[in-house]
């Protein structure tokens, strides 16, 4: 079964001005993310403003992703929702437009034990067949619910094709008791953009980074160096990379990510209600300090 790794980047979702999807910008903007090399492509998930979106636009913009990445990067989709029923209609329609996998976040807002969650997860996973594989996808600051390593394992015990998860916190005490589940061959890539090296060099499998939507080659240029074992390079480029994460907000507020795409030349559109765009003034002072980093940055741009 493929698995995410490297840089996975999360997508956003390009909105026009009438709070339509744009289905033109997804392909292109799926264009620059593969001409830029990422390792795989994860929309519709936290950056993609999932629940924002109905489940036949999110089935469109699964569609658009996975033929136009046309098989050249690996695709995971993430089709975690409200509801149980969306959540199994998602991921059989993943499977049936020739995804490589899928993410699928706790349920939300509503506090769940871990037996829910653990039956949660096993009807997902059964839903589809078994060697399509699944990722579990923990962010407890925003869902409300967590996912223990107890959890996880009795879940991939279960499941054959729950082959690892995606963490969105920054605790690597939790992240090395993820990385012993299955004997060690549990997958786990972390959610936090900036521990990007930090993770490699625990062993995980790379990182799901928000981030890189905009600006990609900081990552791409990390993940190279390590598996290079140019570790020297590697935190040198890791702490340019953190320089991006901290001027973009790190995906705190996800406008911040579409306007530097609009500054690169990529237009993906606005925001969905109700959040909104950035001021004229923080669109300003962006600008500026993206031009900044492009100074110090210069040699990652090269072509």
């Amino acid at each position: 079964m493929k698995k995410l790794y490297g840089v996975t980047t999360a997508m956003v979702t390009p909105f026009n001005k009438e709070g339509q999807v744009d289905f033109e910008a997804i392909k292109k903007h799926t264009e620059f993310l593969i001409t830029k090399g990422v390792s795989a492509l994860y929309p519709l998930g936290t950056t993609g403003e999932m629940l924002k979106l109905t489940v036949e636009e999110r089935k469109n913009i699964a569609k658009t992703v996975v033929q136009t990445a046309n098989k050249r990067v690996t695709v995971f989709i993430h089709t975690g929702a409200m509801n149980m029923e969306d959540t199994l209609q998602l991921s059989k329609h993943a499977y049936e437009i020739g995804a490589d996998g899928i993410g699928v976040v706790t349920p939300i807002f509503f506090p769940t034990t871990d037996r829910e969650l653990e039956e949660y997860y096993v009807k997902v996973a059964q839903s589809i067949p078994e060697d399509f594989p699944v990722y579990l996808y923990s962010i407890p600051q925003c869902a409300a619910n967590d996912i223990t390593p107890e959890l996880a394992q009795k879940i991939a015990s279960r499941c054959r094709n729950v082959i690892g998860i995606k963490y969105s916190y920054p605790d690597f005490i939790r992240v090395t008791e993820y990385l012993e589940i299955n004997n060690g061959e549990f997958s786990v890539l972390p959610g936090a953009d900036r521990l990007l090296t930090s993770a490699l060099a625990m062993g995980c499998d790379g990182v799901v980074s928000g981030v890189s939507s905009a600006y990609p080659e900081p990552f791409v240029h990390v993940y190279e160096a390590f598996l290079n074992q140019d570790y020297n390079l590697a935190e040198e480029l890791q702490r340019i990379a953190v320089k991006y994460c901290e001027t973009l907000k790190g995906g705190s507020n996800l406008s911040y990510f579409k306007e530097a795409l609009r500054l690169r030349g990529m237009d993906v559109g606005y925001m969905r209600a109700p959040q909104l765009d950035i001021t004229e003034g923080e669109l300003r002072e962006l600008e500026q300090q993206l031009q900044l980093l492009a100074e110090e940055a210069a040699f990652l741009f090269k072509d």
